[in-house]
């Protein structure tokens, strides 16, 4: 059943109201008709079953059936901070991190990061990442539409860690050492709605000082296994263990 992610100012208590991008895909992509099903969410990660209404021109209407129970989102709410990578990877990384369970997404300007994003182009770019993180999480059938934050510096990474209960580097010189139970460790301290800050480098990772500045600062330094990921692998190797231990291992 198609997903939607639809402003809370679009709901009422019976109806959804869905315009745009949306009623556009619903009218000339999907090719629906009146009385077709969707599911509708709201910025509440509350999902409804809805079927179609009317549909006009610019606008479509659904009568609310009723409410979703059942939630596919990790137990833990993962943010993600992604040292910015060169070409179109962070494209890569959101979308395919949001189908395997990202929270938010937050671009952080590392020393190694062979690309810049100038000031103004950052909006332009946050635009097209929120459009991919929308599609990926509507075709993964989430309840959550993960944020895309602005770039920080390693300063303001460190300053908004503060804000979590748990943080962790990706950290490939810990994995070369043999440092493996560092992760598992830390997973099994976790409980669920908590929330896990996970910061992964860019090309050629985190330099030692970056590394001993985070750790310095509450991050914990983790081995994601014995091989040396690229970052666009990093980040969904690190979901798929958060999956494992929280979803999977518990079945």
């Amino acid at each position: 059943m198609q997903r939607y992610f639809v402003p809370d100012n679009q709901f009422t208590n019976s109806e959804v109201q869905i315009t745009g991008d949306d009623a556009h895909h619903i009218r000339r992509v999907m090719r629906m008709s009146e009385s077709d099903p969707i599911l509708c969410v709201n910025s509440h990660g509350e999902g409804y079953r809805c079927l179609i209404q009317k549909i006009e021109e610019h606008k479509v209407t659904a009568v609310i059936c009723s409410r979703l129970e059942e939630s596919p989102e990790l137990p833990v709410q993962l943010v993600l901070a992604q040292g910015i990578p060169k070409g179109d990877k962070f494209d890569t990384i959101v979308q395919k991190a949001t189908e395997c369970g990202a929270y938010a997404f937050l671009p952080f300007h590392a020393a190694r990061s062979i690309a810049s994003w100038p000031s103004d182009k950052v909006a332009k770019k946050l635009a097209r990442l929120h459009r991919i993180a929308k599609e990926a999480a509507e075709q993964s059938h989430r309840l959550h539409l993960p944020e895309i934050y602005q770039p920080m510096d390693l300063q303001e990474l460190i300053a908004f860690g503060n804000n979590f209960d748990w943080k962790m580097v990706a950290y490939e010189e810990t994995a070369k050492q043999g440092e493996q139970k560092r992760l598992p460790t830390l997973l099994q301290q976790m409980r669920a709605g908590e929330r896990l800050l996970a910061v992964i480098g860019p090309e050629g990772g985190l330099t030692a000082d970056e590394a001993a500045s985070l750790e310095a600062n509450g991050f914990v330094l983790c081995g994601l296994g014995p091989r040396i990921l690229r970052t666009e692998t990093a980040s969904i190797s690190l979901l798929s263990f958060v999956s494992y231990h929280f979803e999977l291992l518990n079945e």
